[in-house]
């Protein structure tokens, strides 16, 4: 239970993300402390390389910490995350299924019924704007239409939980509004837990009950925790306008701006002593 007596989903303790490259140890993130409430959206920012990525990674269970711990529900993660859903920067189509197979194939492994799990497709594919496509293959659809597809394939198994690596990153800034007006209005009364990673800061705070700001890397950490107390529901096409979204917005910026330069200054030097070699 966390501070405010919401129940906690999500908790990292003292977690250390650490990897050998090019013969040496790595340290991506260093003793990170997260507490993430059940049924809240939380984004995580920061500059490029500080990763972001590899925390929702050792959320998932797909990555192990060198160090600390991560907890579901209150109890150490052990392997795969079983009650989360994954959305990749890429999505995980598969070329040669169709929409409605691509919706259906992780009911398909669960050992779900064919006819069950074409209701339940069908289902989802027309809430998520695409019924008379469902028997479209993925290159006939459109970047926002692939998207929507990989939304209802996450969907569709009712995790408690959601974990998101800059899903909409590669869409145009148009679709990329309606997109996040549309995971919205899915997640609201949804009850379901967010853990969203973005570079777009924009992004972040239009979604958020919270943004997270991890540090310049490597050896990363969280150095700012900001409440976004927007109302909700939120219309995102309209929010970007408000005061109250401007002023949130400039509070994280000057923070991110702050790490934004250390990575470009840690680059640039390392670049001058490369060129000096």
């Amino acid at each position: 239970m966390g501070d405010d007596g919401v129940a906690t989903a999500i908790e990292l303790r003292g977690v250390t993300m650490a990897y050998r490259a090019k013969g040496a140890d790595y340290t991506a993130v260093s003793d990170v402390d997260l507490t993430v409430g059940t049924g809240r959206f939380v984004s995580v920012v920061g500059p490029t390389g500080c990763g972001k990525s590899t925390v929702l990674n050792a959320v998932a269970g797909l990555l192990t910490p060198a160090a600390g711990q991560v907890l579901v529900d209150g109890k150490p993660l052990r392997g795969l995350n079983r009650k989360a859903g994954y959305m990749f920067q890429q999505d995980g189509l598969l070329p040669w299924k169709t929409v409605l197979d691509n919706v259906a194939f992780g009911l398909q492994l669960r050992g779900v019924s064919k006819s069950e799990r074409a209701e339940l497709a069908r289902d989802w594919i027309a809430r998520v704007g695409l019924a008379g496509f469902e028997d479209a293959y993925p290159h006939q659809l459109s970047g926002g239409m692939r998207k929507r597809t990989a939304v209802a394939q996450s969907w569709i198994g009712d995790p408690e939980m959601l974990l998101m690596d800059e899903p909409f990153g590669a869409l145009d800034v148009q679709t990329r509004q309606v997109m996040e007006n549309e995971l919205l209005t899915l997640w609201t009364g949804s009850e379901k837990t967010v853990l969203f990673v973005t570079h777009d800061l924009d992004e972040a705070v239009s979604l958020s009950d919270e943004v997270v700001l991890l540090s310049a890397g490597p050896a990363s950490r969280i150095v700012g925790t900001y409440a976004v107390d927007l109302p909700r529901p939120r219309n995102l096409l309209d929010i970007r306008t408000s005061p109250e979204f401007t002023e949130i917005y400039r509070a994280i910026w000057s923070d991110l701006r702050d790490e934004v330069m250390k990575t470009y200054e840690r680059t640039s030097e390392g670049d001058a002593v490369g060129a000096d070699r």
